[in-house]
Parts: C-alpha cells; sequence; structure tokens
C-alpha cells in the first residue's frame, strides 16, 4: 500500500512501460563458518542495542549476524550487483539483467532459492503518486536543550496531544529525551530547512540517516512524506504545534521508493529495521504499508494478513523479539475495495494506529480490521484526519492533512514518552499497557480496536501493578494514593459477567459508598467511582459472585 495507503493519496498513475525482471532476493541456506561471534557483539552491534538486549534479557543469537560475507562476495563474483543484505531474512537483494547471471547465483552451495522483488522502472515514471490531500486553513544521544513542558502552549497541536492524555507526560518532564526513533518512510525532503526542526538540529538530535533505495545518506532530496510525518513527533514551535516527542533523537531512513510499488520495498522496510536494530533504536515508527503491487503476481490478499506471512510483517514481529516497539499505520483502505488493515500493521507484536478525527470518530478511510486469523485490529486510534504538521511544501505554517500516516507518528511519540517515563518495563509491557488505557478495551471492535489511548492512565497502569483475585480476575485501582479530586477509577477483569458489587468502608467499619455495575465478562471494564471521602485509609471491597477481593486506598 506504500504511502498511497497510507497518506489518504491522490495517486498518479503509472503510464510508464516497466521492463524487464532485474532484482532478487537470494536467500542463504545458513550463516555457517561465520566471521562474528556472540562472543564479540560490537562487531556487529551497537552499545546500544546490547544495553537494549541486556535491559530486557533477550540473548544475542545468530540471526543478529549479518549474512556470511563470503556468500555475498561469491554473488558479486558471480556478476550480480548487491544491492542490500537482511541478516534476519539470511538474504541478499541484488541487481541483474541476466539470466545466466541468475542461473550461476542458484547454483551456488550456499543458496537456498531467489525470487523476483522489483523491476527496472522507466526514468519518465511520475513522482506524484504519493501525493498527500493536505488541508491549508485561513551513537550517543544528545539532550534537547529545554527541559520542562510545563509552559508549553500546544497551540493547533492541543487537539491531538490531550485527546490521548498525553500532556500530563510532558509536564512531568517526559518528552522522549535520551529516546531514540527511527523513523522509516519515502524521504525527508527539505526537512533541515523547516523551522519547527530547529531545536531538532541545533541540538544535533538527527544521529544517523540513510536511503535504501538508492544507498546513500542524504534522505532529504527524495520524497517528502517522511518531514510531514516527522513533524508530528519532532516539531518545536511554541504556542503553535508541538510534536508527541519533541526532544527524542532521530535515525531517519529512507526504505520506500515512492514511485513504484514492488515487494523490494517490503525487504528494504527489514533492512532499514535492522539497521534501526543495531542502532540501538527504542521505537521504530513506520508509515507505510502494503497490500497490491505494480506487479500482480506479487500482491498480498486479505487471507495473506494473518500476521505470519508478508515480508515487511514477519521483520516487525522480529522487532518485537529484539526488544523495540514498532509502531504502524494500519492504512488508508477502509473505503476502498481492500477496505482492511495492510502489511505489516498485521504483526501481532506492535501497535497498528487507525485514524479518527478531532471529536474522536472513526475517519472513514482508515484500515478496518480484525487481522485474517481474527485478532484485533488496528490495535489502538489517534488523530488522523485533519492532523497539524507541517510539510515541506506549507511555507513554514502548520497546515492539516489526513491519514494513517500522521496518527501514527503521533502515538509512537507518545509511546516513546511513556517508555521513558518506565524504562525498567519491556516493550510489550508498554504495548500492553497502552492498550488496556484505551476506551474501548473492555469492547474492542474493528474500526478502532481497542480505541484510543489514555497516556495519564497508561503511567497509572504501570505504576499500580496488578491486584490477583481468586480465578485469575485482576483489578486495578487507580489513583491510589488519591488526593479526592476528579474520580477513583478501577479497570476489573470480569470472569462471571455477573453483577459487581463495590464496597468502601472506612477503618471504623463504616460503609461509605457502595454501588452495583454489570460488567463484561472476559474484558476489562472500566469503572469510575465519584466517591467523596475524608482524609484518611479506606478498604475497597469487590464482589463479582462468589469472587471477592479487598483492596486499600489511601486518601490524602
Amino acid at each position: 500500500m506504500k504511502l498511497k495507503l497510507i497518506a489518504l493519496l491522490i495517486a498518479g498513475l503509472l503510464t510508464g512501460e516497466l521492463i524487464a525482471q532485474d532484482r532478487y532476493v537470494v536467500f542463504f541456506t545458513d550463516k555457517n563458518n561465520s566471521p562474528y561471534s556472540t562472543a564479540n557483539p560490537l562487531q556487529f552491534l551497537s552499545q546500544r542495542a546490547i544495553d537494549r538486549r541486556n535491559n530486557q534479557n533477550i540473548t544475542i543469537d545468530q540471526t543478529d549476524f549479518p549474512v556470511n560475507p563470503t556468500y555475498v562476495q561469491g554473488l558479486i563474483n558471480a556478476g550480480a550487483t548487491v544491492l542490500n543484505t537482511s541478516r534476519w531474512f539470511n538474504a541478499a537483494i541484488i541487481y541483474t539483467t541476466s539470466p545466466a547471471i541468475l542461473t550461476a547465483i542458484n547454483q551456488l552451495p550456499y543458496v537456498q532459492t531467489s525470487t523476483n522483488v522489483g523491476r527496472i522502472r522507466n526514468t519518465t515514471l511520475p513522482s506524484g503518486k504519493l501525493e498527500v490531500n493536505f488541508q491549508n486553513p485561513k551513537l550517543d544521544i544528545p539532550v534537547a536543550r529545554q527541559s520542562n513542558a510545563a509552559s508549553f502552549n500546544y497551540g493547533f497541536s492541543d487537539n491531538q496531544i490531550n485527546m490521548i492524555g498525553l500532556s500530563s507526560l510532558h509536564d512531568q518532564g517526559y518528552m522522549g529525551e535520551g529516546m531514540l526513533i527511527a523513523v522509516l518512510d519515502a524521504g525527508f525532503l527539505d526537512a533541515p530547512l523547516m523551522t519547527c526542526f530547529d531545536s531538532l538540529f541545533a541540538d544535533n538530535r538527527i544521529v544517523s540517516t540513510w536511503d535504501f533505495v538508492d544507498n546513500e545518506s542524504d534522505v532529504y532530496d527524495d520524497h517528502y512524506h517522511g518531514a510531514a510525518v516527522l513533524s508530528c513527533i519532532a516539531s518545536i514551535v511554541p504556542d503553535t504545534l508541538i510534536g508527541t516527542a519533541p526532544h527524542a533523537s532521530f535515525i531517519l531512513l529512507r526504505s520506500e521508493d515512492a514511485n513504484t510499488e514492488f515487494i523490494i520495498e517490503e525487504y528494504n522496510w527489514s533492512v532499514a529495521a535492522e539497521y534501526a536494530d543495531s542502532a540501538g533504536v527504542d521505537v521504530i515508527n513506520s508509515s507505510l504499508g502494503y497490500t497490491t503491487f505494480n506487479d500482480a503476481s506479487q500482491d498480498h490478499t486479505y487471507p495473506m494478513m494473518n500476521g505470519d506471512q508478508n515480508p515487511a510483517t514477519i521483520a516487525a514481529d522480529i522487532k518485537k523479539k529484539k526488544g523495540i516497539l514498532v509502531v504502524n499505520s494500519a492504512g488508508n483502505e477502509g473505503s476502498s475495495n481492500w477496505n482492511y488493515i495492510s502489511a505489516p500493521a498485521d504483526a501481532d507484536s506492535i501497535l497498528a494506529v487507525g485514524a479518527v478525527n478531532d471529536a474522536g470518530q472513526y475517519a472513514n478511510f482508515s484500515g478496518n480490521g480484525p487481522s485474517f486469523d481474527g485478532r484485533v485490529k488496528p490495535d489502538v486510534a489517534a488523530r488522523g484526519q485533519n492532523t497539524w504538521l507541517y510539510s515541506p511544501y506549507s511555507n513554514n505554517q502548520p497546515t492539516m492533512a489526513n491519514g494513517t500516516s500522521f496518527s501514527s507518528p503521533i502515538m509512537a511519540g507518545a509511546v516513546t514518552c511513556l517508555w521513558q517515563a518506565w524504562n525498567s518495563k519491556n516493550n510489550m509491557e508498554i504495548i500492553q499497557a497502552v492498550k488496556r488505557s484505551a476506551n474501548q478495551f473492555s469492547n474492542p471492535d474493528t474500526l478502532l480496536g481497542y480505541g484510543i489511548p489514555n497516556f495519564t492512565l497508561a503511567n497509572s497502569l504501570l505504576n499500580l501493578g496488578e491486584y490477583t483475585l481468586p480465578g485469575n480476575v485482576t483489578m486495578h485501582l487507580f489513583p491510589n494514593p488519591w488526593n479526592g479530586e476528579g474520580t477513583l477509577t478501577v479497570l476489573y477483569y470480569a470472569q462471571t459477567g455477573e453483577q459487581l458489587e463495590i464496597e468502601i468502608i472506612d477503618l471504623s467499619g463504616r460503609l461509605v459508598y457502595s454501588s452495583s455495575t454489570s460488567t463484561i465478562n472476559g474484558a476489562f471494564n472500566k469503572l469510575e467511582i465519584p466517591a467523596r471521602l475524608s482524609n484518611g485509609a479506606y478498604l475497597i471491597n469487590f464482589r463479582e459472585g462468589n469472587l471477592q477481593t479487598t483492596a486499600k486506598l489511601i486518601r490524602y
């Protein structure tokens, strides 16, 4: 689907004639006799990547090894041009127009198989295929200079920040400092010239760039989509627009060729993700996705959206095993014949993000779930309709655009801030807290999944841990201690579906509050208790049928 799915696009037509097959993925049989060793991981991983694995008790293994360089040299000796290599697929992406060279490569003893993944394109192909529908109204990580967000006026971005309850984390100083985000996209045209990124470049928080399409370091001369995506996370324009993780550091990677759509881009996605992993990133944002291609033989189908089949999906799930948190747009096919999410949004260990408008209502272009195997997709949602951002074409003024391309980075920045606050947690614990905080967690659907997260609530969930009730029923009570402002909130996992009875008793044994509510069986139920309590300690009894537990509450 590429950006044509992700950004509610005005898609150009491919008018050039495609010619001979020329790009292949060559899969190797093994990593035997590798010059790399788990005893010396600094050969192939940064210290930051090693630390991430150690912090999450992840073992370094052969999947972390680069492809055997002897095998790569064998492809070169056979006459192929090696474009990229993939350690996770144990493969090389090559260029050749010679059937004889391909035959020779397939006969090498360490080559398992090869498959075509792309073609040469006519150089006259239009570049407008990925135009975004903008709305114009009247590896040491540097630290950003500003350390407190309490004075931030979010300006135009106020709705998209506060819709997800993020300002409380910002106000506590969690704005991404010390965190590293990789953005995979089609290019970041003129980003150094955009004033919304002035502090980003002044603080040297772009720590690395690479273009896996053209094999060069310059990512600022291609498509503009990535710059617009980046602005949702990294912008700092006080009183006008603030990104969701404005003090994070970034790696900017081009994996997408905006002019064509071939499955090679999924392998480029994996190679870029591997680069990000080895550099030690914490979070990846990918406003990219794949369904059908210029070569119909490479097309995906909805049954393939099962979390196990598509190259980018496989790579996204590997990221989980490496301790990285991947946030990916759900896609913009909600109102098209395809209708569903795209790869790699079907991966089972990432956050796939759908889109809502400023009122928190489903945006009709947002890709629908579930995954083909019945899992909740998208996972969560954020503002993606009339999202405020910057574009290299907006004359350094905020503008609006539509697409899950933009709900995804809003979410990625928020997740980064939450993980900064809870750096002892692993990637899946952060994902689970985000899902549990969402407004539809107890009743997910196929449009918004678990719904719109509340990062204030997610922060509380990570703070409190779980109380275990008989029958593995769990309950979360927060805030606790409570200062009496607002309401007490309970997330209660109902096992029987019977009425839930709640009692609050003071230490003298006096009943000061009671209520009864229906629950949804087999799901977390979010309950609010509007109790007026004096300062002191209380016992709260929860009773569901024969199941009962007691929690202690402190009111101060």
